[in-house]
């Protein structure tokens, strides 16, 4: 059964056993959509969580996921994510039990789904509005073209700068035509951050 991915109990009376119960979360169609494409973003997967090893190991490979590591208390999620850190890794922790709290606020960039704890939610840097990882792709593709915009408009502000300043300085430059590529120059930024609107960040499988 827990190779099943479900997680089994036993009912006992008088010290034999009477039942054996098995429970199981359904695993939502999204989240291994999710995995996937956030391993097509170049990202490694990994499940850090505290269930039996054998369903977690059943869990992780059907939705996508080869590193596992089970049977783990809050302060040994923690000391993996160190350990990630200290190889140089940048860790991401979604998580939204309390016992992901402490992992959440280790990690390089800690991700709490809404629906969660409150004590997730707080001690996490993004929480998500949706119950579902998808959430997650969106967050990270965000935070990349955000990036990428930063550091074109930083091109255009220096540009500007490097050529307008000399020309300023050497008496070359009309003080109404430094005062247009001033403008210029914050019209073009400005213009440029409003694209990130039209950015690709949702995830593929939802898109019509």
């Amino acid at each position: 059964l827990e190779e099943e991915a479900k997680t089994v109990i036993l009912l006992a009376v008088d010290g034999k056993i009477a039942r054996i119960l098995a429970i199981a979360d359904a695993i939502k169609e999204d989240s291994i959509l999710a995995i996937k494409e956030l391993e097509s973003l170049g990202i490694k997967t990994a499940m850090l969580t505290g269930d039996n090893k054998r369903t977690a190991e059943a869990i992780a490979k059907k939705i996508g996921i080869s590193e596992v590591l089970a049977e783990v208390l809050p302060d040994e999620k923690v000391n993996e994510i160190l350990r990630l850190q200290e190889n140089g890794k940048l860790v991401a922790m979604v998580g939204d039990g309390i016992n992901d709290a402490p992992a959440l606020t280790a990690a390089n960039v800690g991700i709490a789904i809404g629906t969660g704890t409150d004590i997730a939610i707080e001690s996490a840097d993004i929480t998500l509005v949706r119950g579902n990882l998808s959430g997650v792709v969106t967050a990270i593709k965000l935070s990349r073209n955000t990036f990428k915009k930063i550091k074109q408009n930083l091109f255009w502000a220096f540009f500007y700068n490097v050529v307008a300043i000399p020309l300023a300085m050497l008496g070359l430059a009309h003080p109404l035509i430094a005062e247009v590529a001033m403008a210029t120059s914050s019209v073009t930024v400005v213009s440029n951050a409003n694209l990130l609107r039209r950015s690709d960040i949702y995830p593929s499988y939802e898109k019509k």
